[in-house]
C-alpha cells in the first residue's frame, strides 16, 4: 500500500481520501480547514500542518483544489509540493482548472524529473462518496499506468485522454455538453407543463427515445421520474450551479484561446451566470429549471 499525501479535503477531496483509507493506503492530508482535516483523522488518516508536511515522504501526492491559481500556488510555491517531494513521487491533480495552468504545472514537474497527471473527475459528491467517479487523465502513459490502481479505489471509470492538459480538456468539453443539455431538458419539461403534458409521460417517452441523455435519465430536473435526482430534495446540491458556471467559463476561455466557435456553450454560460447572480450559486445546477419556468 502507498503513502499518499492528499491536499484539499473539501466536499470532493475528503470522501476521495476516505476511500483511499478504506483501500488500505496511508493518507496524510492537509486542508485550510482544520475541521475537514479532523474528519480525515477520524477516518484513520493523519492531518498535516502544511502543504509541505503533507507532501514530504509521500509516494503519491493528490490534490483537489478550487481553481488554477490555487493549483499553481500549491505546486509551485516556495513551500509547495514540488519543493517538498523526492524523486519518484507521482503527482496527481484532480482539480478542475484551465488547461494552460495544468500544462504549466506539469511542465514544471517534468523539469524536476517528476511525473504528473491532470485527472479531473465527473460524478459529483455522490460519486466521490461511492467511489464511482470518472477520471479523465492527461499525462504520460507510464504515469497513467502507475496511477490507475490508486484511481480505481476512488472511481469506476478511468480513461487516459492523452498528454498533459488533456484530462482538463476532456472535463470542460464534457461539462459544456452537460450544461447545455440540462438547459434543453429543462426547457422541454417547462414547455410540456404549459402544453398540458404530464412530466412523467414526457419522461417515459423521451427517456426511451431520441431525447434521451444523462440530464434526462439520471438527473431529471423535475421531481418524480428519477427518485435520486436533486429535484426530489428541493435541488440540494450534488453539483452546484456555481461549479457548473465555473466549468462553462473555463470552456469559453479555452474556446477563445484556440478559436473554436461554441455558441450554445456561450449561451449556457450566460444563462447560468444569471442563475448564480440571482442568488442560486449553492443550489444544484439542475435547479436551472426554476429560472427557465419563471422566465
Amino acid at each position: 500500500m502507498a503513502r499518499i499525501g492528499f491536499i484539499g479535503l473539501g466536499n470532493m477531496g475528503l470522501p476521495m481520501a476516505q476511500n483511499l483509507l478504506k483501500a488500505g493506503h496511508a493518507v496524510q492530508g492537509f486542508d485550510v480547514s482544520a475541521a475537514q482535516a479532523a474528519k480525515l483523522t477520524a477516518a484513520g488518516g493523519s492531518a498535516a500542518d502544511s502543504i509541505k508536511s503533507a507532501a514530504s515522504g509521500a509516494e503519491i501526492v493528490i490534490t483537489m483544489l478550487p481553481a488554477g491559481e490555487h493549483v499553481r500556488d500549491v505546486y509551485l510555491g516556495a513551500q509547495g509540493v514540488l519543493a517538498a517531494v523526492g524523486q519518484g513521487t507521482l503527482l496527481i491533480d484532480s482539480s478542475t482548472i484551465d488547461v494552460a495552468s495544468a500544462r504549466a504545472v506539469a511542465a514544471a514537474a517534468e523539469a524536476k524529473g517528476l511525473a504528473m497527471l491532470d485527472a479531473p473527475v465527473s460524478g459529483g459528491v455522490g460519486g466521490a462518496q461511492a467511489a464511482t467517479l470518472t477520471f479523465m487523465v492527461g499525462g504520460s502513459a507510464a504515469a497513467f499506468d502507475r496511477a490507475k490502481p490508486v484511481l480505481e479505489k476512488m472511481g469506476k471509470t478511468i480513461v487516459h485522454a492523452g498528454g498533459a492538459g488533456n484530462g482538463q480538456a476532456a472535463k470542460i468539453c464534457n461539462n459544456m455538453i452537460l450544461g447545455v443539455s440540462m438547459i434543453a431538458v429543462s426547457e422541454a419539461f417547462v414547455l410540456a407543463e404549459k402544453l398540458g403534458l404530464d412530466a412523467q409521460k414526457l419522461f417515459d417517452i423521451s427517456s426511451k427515445s431520441s431525447g434521451q441523455c444523462w440530464s434526462m435519465t439520471s438527473y431529471c430536473p423535475v421531481p418524480g421520474p428519477v427518485p435520486t435526482s436533486p429535484a426530489n430534495r428541493d435541488y440540494q446540491a450534488g453539483f452546484t450551479a456555481a461549479m457548473m458556471l465555473k466549468d462553462l467559463k473555463l470552456a469559453q476561455d479555452a474556446a477563445k484561446a484556440v478559436g473554436a466557435k461554441t455558441p450554445l456553450g456561450a449561451d449556457a454560460a450566460k444563462i447560468y451566470s444569471q442563475y448564480v447572480e440571482g442568488g442560486e450559486a449553492g443550489c444544484d445546477f439542475s435547479g436551472i429549471i426554476r429560472m427557465v419556468r419563471d422566465a
